[in-house]
C-alpha cells in the first residue's frame, strides 16, 4: 500500500531555503539542488567528512552523491586538503603558468592512454564547449552528433535532448538556446548503431565529431553496449570524424584510465572533470597531439581562461590522482557496487516493486522501470513518483542518494561492507512502504 512520505526537513534548512530563494533563482546556483524532481524543501549543508554529509540542522547522512562524482576518495580527505592548503598559501591565482599544471598534465597523460595533450580549463562544460570547437577546426566540418539523454554541460549547441537536470525538469531544450545554435547538432538514440551508421551515410564528410558518455550517468546509469562503441569508433574512422569520450563522471572512476581503460575503446579526445580537480572547480580535455596543436597559440581555435590552471585547483586533483595510483581502490568499488547493486534488486524484488538495478564500478541506479534501460526512451518510462518517495524515505533513514531518477549515485572507497549493507537494509524498509 502506498503511503504519504514526510519530508523529514530541519528548521534550519526550511530557513536558509526561503532565504536562498530570494536572493537566487530557484534558491540555488545548479537546477538539481532544488529537489525540484522530488519535491520538498533541500537540505543545507553544514560540512562533510569520509562517506558521510552533515546538514546544518546537525544531522548525518551518508553520502551516494559525493559531490555529483568528484569524492572518490570520500570528503576531506587530510592528504588532499594539505595540498590545498599549501597552494593556496603561495597564493591563489597568478594568472601565468606554474610547474604544478605541468606535473597535472603528466599525470592525466601517464593514466589515460589517448590523451597526448590536454589543456586545462575550470569545469567539464568548459571542456565539452572546447573539445566540440577544437574538433570543428581540426576537421574544418560543422556538425556534431550526441545522444539523446547523454548531458554533457550547459552549451548551447549540445543543450538539445539534455538529460540531467534538464530532462528532470521537463526542458530537454532550454529557452534562450537559438535554433542557430542547435542546427549542426544531430541527436540519435544511445546504443543504437542503426542510426549511427545511417546519419554517417546521410552526411558524408561534415559530421566533425561524435560525443558520448560511455556510460552515462545523467539518466541514470546506462552503459554503452560494447557493439555501440565498436561502431561509433569503426564510423568514425572511415569518415575522418573525431570520437569524443566525455568522461567527465567515468574518468578515474571506473578505472584509472577511465571508461575508455576498461572497455578498451580509444577516442580521438576525451574531457574530463569531476575527480580531476579532487572537489575543486577544474576540468580538462585532451586527446592526440595533431588534434590539440589546433588549439592557440600552437594553433588557431582560440580558448582561454583567466583561472584556467589554478594553482588551489591544480594542486588537489594532482594529490587525487597520485593518491588513486598509489592505491588503487577499484577492484573494491567494484566489489562494492555488486553489493549494493544485488542487494537493492534483492529488496526491490521482495517488495514487488517493478525495476532494474543497472551498476558499472561505483555508479549505480535504481530504476524504478521494469525493462532494462539503454537509452533515453528507456528512461523516461520510469516511475517518477515512486522515485520521490524512495528517495525521501531514505533521507527519513540517514542515506542521501541522488535527487533524481536520472542521477547515477557515486560512492567512494571509504564505503564499507556494513555501509553498503546498512543502504541495502534502508531501502528494504522503504519499498516496503511504498509498494
Amino acid at each position: 500500500m502506498s503511503t504519504t512520505t514526510v519530508h523529514n526537513i530541519g528548521d534550519r534548512s526550511a530557513a536558509a531555503f526561503e532565504r536562498a530563494r530570494k536572493l537566487m533563482p530557484g534558491g540555488v546556483n545548479s537546477p538539481a539542488r532544488a529537489f525540484g524532481a522530488v519535491g520538498g524543501t533541500p537540505l543545507f549543508i553544514d560540512h562533510a567528512k569520509g562517506p558521510y554529509l552533515y546538514d546544518i540542522d546537525g544531522r548525518r547522512y551518508l553520502d551516494y552523491i559525493g559531490s555529483w562524482g568528484p569524492m572518490i576518495l570520500g570528503h576531506a580527505h587530510p592528504e588532499v586538503i594539505e595540498a590545498i592548503t599549501q597552494a593556496a598559501q603561495r597564493g591563489t591565482s597568478y594568472g601565468a603558468p606554474t610547474e604544478a599544471e605541468s606535473g597535472l598534465a603528466e599525470q592525466i597523460i601517464e593514466a589515460v592512454d589517448s590523451v597526448e595533450k590536454v589543456r586545462l580549463v575550470n569545469s567539464g562544460t568548459e571542456a565539452t564547449m572546447s573539445a566540440i570547437r577544437v574538433a570543428r577546426g581540426a576537421t574544418g566540418r560543422d556538425k556534431i552528433i550526441k545522444f539523446a539523454g547523454n548531458y554533457h554541460g550547459h552549451v548551447d549547441s549540445l543543450l538539445v535532448a539534455a538529460g540531467s537536470a534538464a530532462a528532470t525538469l521537463g526542458v530537454p531544450d532550454s529557452p534562450g538556446v537559438t535554433a542557430g545554435a542547435g542546427q549542426d547538432t544531430i541527436v540519435l538514440s544511445y546504443n543504437s548503431c542503426e542510426q549511427v551508421a545511417a546519419t554517417f551515410a546521410e552526411f558524408p564528410g561534415q559530421i566533425a565529431a561524435v560525443i558520448l558518455e560511455p556510460v552515462v550517468g545523467n539518466m541514470g546509469c546506462v552503459p554503452a553496449t560494447a557493439e555501440f562503441m565498436a561502431c561509433l569508433r569503426s564510423e568514425t574512422e572511415k569518415d575522418g570524424a573525431i570520437l569524443i569520450f566525455d568522461e567527465v563522471m567515468t574518468g578515474f572512476r571506473l578505472a584509472l584510465g577511465g571508461a575508455q581503460e576498461r572497455y578498451g575503446i580509444r577516442p580521438d579526445m576525451t574531457t574530463l572533470g569531476k575527480i580531476v580537480g579532487g572537489g575543486m572547480p577544474l576540468g580538462a580535455y585532451g586527446g592526440r597531439a595533431d588534434i590539440m596543436n589546433q588549439v592557440l597559440p600552437a594553433g588557431k581555435v582560440f580558448q582561454a581562461g583567466t583561472l584556467s590552471g589554478n594553482p588551489v585547483a591544480v594542486a588537489a586533483g594532482s594529490a587525487t590522482l597520485r593518491l588513486l595510483r598509489e592505491d588503487p581502490p577499484y577492484e573494491q568499488l567494484e566489489t562494492r557496487g555488486k553489493q549494493l547493486a544485488q542487494g537493492l534488486d534483492r529488496a526491490a524484488t521482495e517488495a514487488g516493486i517493478p525495476h532494474q538495478v543497472q551498476q558499472v564500478g561505483s555508479m549505480v541506479t535504481l530504476f524504478f522501470n521494469p525493462d532494462p534501460v539503454h537509452d533515453w526512451q528507456g528512461a523516461d518510462r520510469c516511475d517518477r513518483e515512486a522515485f520521490g518517495r524512495y528517495f525521501w524515505g531514505l533521507i527519513n533513514e540517514g542515506i542521501y542518494m541522488p535527487c533524481s531518477q536520472f542521477e547515477s549515485l557515486f560512492f567512494s572507497r571509504l564505503h564499507t561492507e556494513a555501509m553498503i549493507e546498512e543502504t541495502i537494509d534502508a531501502a528494504a524498509k522503504v519499498l516496503k512502504t511504498i509498494a
